[in-house]
């Protein structure tokens, strides 16, 4: 156990440095971006919205739905009346019944939401070994750090994290281990010593087992994640049921972007944040408009008070 504590002790130590913000019980802090939308006048990056909706409709559509997100939306990307139009048509739609009484099939229209890429949730779950891939209209606002979360969980899979990330998670796991296990020691000796108090008055009583001590975690593997799990470094838990979706080059940008995972991942992210808060621009100019008619209004006030007071003072 000393050896063990010592072993905790050490890494904790080595590796504190590397982050002052790590919490041991909540794995690691999400890395902060930049965002165009950040701040009190942000505002939406058409060219990484569009972006971010190709990242979509390649890669995240085979899994993923945006059940709230209606093709005419896309006007706010940029996108012209015609181009929706043709943008809607590429999907079929599930529609009716029809004068027979039977559902049929036709191509979208503006008017159409993002079709669901499974007919339900049970039939979702059973392509993905029992995990039921989320709807991703309100995910960024569903997660703690929004646009930080889903960029840090697109780019934290093995291969993706840097070694001290990774070293961070280990100590933090390690001493985790070895804290359960102090009080699971605990929890043995009383119980031990109430085992042992019933034999001496002659009493039949099962001994306790004592808890096996628990050996550092020095790779992803000692992490004992199942075999249908992938290792994520921003995923509660750390091991999360979708394989890495993105890989270099893993889409051809129209506008010549070079694809590399960071930036799809960016793009996907400032994406999926409009879809969450389509209105946030608009929310924004609402504020700022209040603001300055408040601080208009202060100013009228504070000019009828003198005028009103004028002779009082």
């Amino acid at each position: 156990m000393r050896k063990g504590l010592m072993f905790g002790s050490a890494a904790l130590a080595a590796f504190a440095s590397a982050t002052s913000t790590a919490r041991a019980a909540e794995g690691l802090p999400l890395p902060e971006q930049e965002w165009s939308f950040d701040g009190a006048f942000g505002t939406f990056d058409r060219e990484a919205l569009q972006r971010g909706l190709q990242v979509y409709r390649e890669v995240c559509a085979a899994c993923h739905g945006l059940e709230y997100i209606a093709f005419r939306n896309l006007a706010d990307l940029g996108y012209n009346e015609d181009e929706i139009k043709a943008f809607a048509a590429e999907y079929t739609i599930v529609d009716g019944p029809n004068d027979e009484g039977e559902m049929f099939e036709r191509a979208g229209t503006p008017a159409d939401y993002f079709p669901s890429p499974f007919p339900n949730e049970k039939a979702a779950a059973a392509s993905n070994n029992g995990a039921a891939p989320p709807d991703l209209s309100l995910i960024a606002k569903a997660r703690a750090g929004a646009a930080n979360y889903t960029h840090a969980l697109l780019t934290g899979y093995e291969g993706q994290v840097s070694d001290d990330a990774l070293q961070i998670i280990f100590a933090q796991e390690t001493q985790k281990r070895e804290e359960k296990y102090k009080a699971d020691l605990e929890d043995y000796e009383r119980r031990l010593e109430a085992y042992e108090d019933k034999v001496a008055d002659g009493e039949e009583a099962k001994k306790p087992t004592p808890p096996v001590e628990p050996q550092p975690v020095t790779s992803i593997d000692d992490l004992g994640l199942s075999d249908t799990s992938n290792f994520n470094a921003y995923f509660p838990g750390y091991g999360i049921a979708m394989a890495a979706p993105l890989f270099e080059d893993g889409v051809a940008y129209a506008d010549g972007t070079a694809a590399t995972v960071d930036q799809m991942a960016r793009d996907v992210s400032h994406f999926l944040m409009w879809t969450a808060e389509p209105k946030l621009e608009n929310r924004k100019g609402m504020g700022l408009k209040v603001l300055i008619f408040l601080v208009v209004f202060t100013g009228v006030l504070y000019a009828v008070k003198r005028k009103v007071w004028a002779d009082v003072h």
